[in-house]
């Protein structure tokens, strides 16, 4: 009896992404991932990802959706519109991925089959991890701010987990329901360690496998001060009860 292989949405938020959406897409097809589909979540580009994003999505033959939004409000934003209407679509696993491609869709069948092998909630693709790496084009500054973050989230929340901000994630659809994602209002990387925090304090099991993460190809990163402020508060209100339900 043939058994109907999960359904894996793959959660793209792009802006001005045009140029590295459709290498995205090529490579996550190249994988031959059975229930395999891509959701583009685009917030309204002003270099046209969005129209890019359409002509994917009626020359893949279904395996990509498109998710327009008006304005542009934040990576946060993005994802939990992008995971609900995953949901909504009867996912059975939702991963978040970077459209920049600084995130490595090689490791994708291996962060699925890790998360469905056994009481897996969420796995991590992660640089902090034995075999893990950070892209050597990263000057010695900004990996230092990186590492740091990490261990400054760790230190206030206590998390357990070795790469506390990484955006490159699979979940279980159930683990999703149970953290409530329409609920999370935290943006840029605080969005991911809110995400971790309600896993965790949920008792449900966080699993990292080692990733290489690279510079982005081309684009321009955006992690603003705005952000980077946002970040920083952000384990402070967790641990006092604000968020993180």
């Amino acid at each position: 009896m043939d058994k109907t292989p999960p359904r894996i949405v793959v959660v793209v938020p792009t802006y001005n992404e045009r140029t590295n959406l459709p290498v995205l897409v090529g490579l996550l097809s190249d994988l031959d991932l059975p229930g395999l589909h891509v959701l583009v979540v685009d917030d309204n580009s002003p270099d046209g990802t969005g129209a890019v994003a359409d002509g994917l999505a009626r020359d893949t033959g279904g395996m990509v959706g498109v998710l327009h939004r008006k304005e542009k409000d934040g990576l946060g934003r993005a994802y939990v519109a992008g995971m609900a209407r995953a949901l909504a679509e009867d996912a059975d696993v939702v991963i978040q991925m970077d459209a920049d491609l600084s995130h490595p869709a090689s490791r994708v069948p291996v962060m699925v089959e890790t998360l469905l092998a056994d009481d897996v909630a969420v796995v991590i693709g992660s640089r902090y991890v034995a075999g893990g790496s950070l892209a050597t084009e990263w000057p010695w500054h900004r990996k230092a701010l990186s590492v740091w973050a990490n261990f400054y989230v760790n230190a206030i929340l206590r998390l357990g987990v070795k790469d506390a901000t990484a955006g490159f994630k699979a979940w279980r659809a159930s683990a999703l329901h149970t953290i409530d994602v329409p609920s999370v209002r935290s943006n840029g990387y605080s969005f991911q360690v809110e995400m971790n925090h309600r896993a965790v304090r949920r008792g449900l099991r966080i699993v990292e496998v080692p990733i290489r993460f690279e510079e982005r190809v081309s684009g321009e990163s955006k992690l603003g001060l705005r952000v980077q402020i946002e970040s920083a508060l952000a384990p402070w209100k967790l641990l006092l009860g604000r968020r993180g339900r």
